[in-house]
């Protein structure tokens, strides 16, 4: 059989430079392989991690179950609250706009849920904000907007009913 060939630690810099590109070209599976090779090598490196978790995510709309999963795994080994918190709120992002494009019975039902989950992650990001970081209001921003826009977008009728909101 074939064997992995391990990178060598001076061609990280270079290795991680392709991840990005490869993301930039819609090619997350190269990225993710790239990433897990950075990180037999530099097991603790942060922007590695987070290429993968964004390559990862870039998978969601393919339908893949095991796809979220594998993104969130990667949040644990992020080195603070904040990239925790707003790193995990783009999944969820992601996840909820995946949702959106199927375009299935309950999808919308499920993507506000997902949205719900993002809003929550990005207020924890906001009430740990490096200074001058407005990036987890500006995603918040983004998913109220994404929710106003797409009408069926809405939480489920029995969760209505459970807030009194019919």
């Amino acid at each position: 059989m074939f064997e992995i060939k391990p990178l060598p630690a001076d061609a990280v810099p270079a290795a991680l430079a392709k991840a990005d590109h490869y993301r930039l070209l819609n090619e997350p599976e190269e990225a993710e392989s790239i990433c897990i090779d950075v990180l037999e090598v530099e097991h603790e490196n942060q922007r590695a991690l987070i290429l993968l978790l964004l390559a990862r995510t870039d998978q969601l709309d393919q339908g893949s179950p095991n796809t979220l999963k594998r993104a969130r795994e990667v949040v644990p080994r992020l080195d603070g609250e904040y990239e925790r918190a707003y790193y995990d709120g783009l999944i969820c992002e992601r996840q909820a706009k995946a949702l959106l494009q199927r375009r299935g019975k309950r999808s919308g039902f499920v993507a506000y849920k997902w949205f719900q989950y993002a809003l929550e992650q990005y207020q924890q990001a906001i009430d740990s904000r490096p200074e001058d970081t407005a990036d987890a209001t500006l995603r918040w921003n983004t998913c109220v907007r994404i929710i106003e826009r797409n009408p069926h977008c809405v939480p489920a009728p029995e969760e209505s009913a459970e807030l009194g909101l019919e």
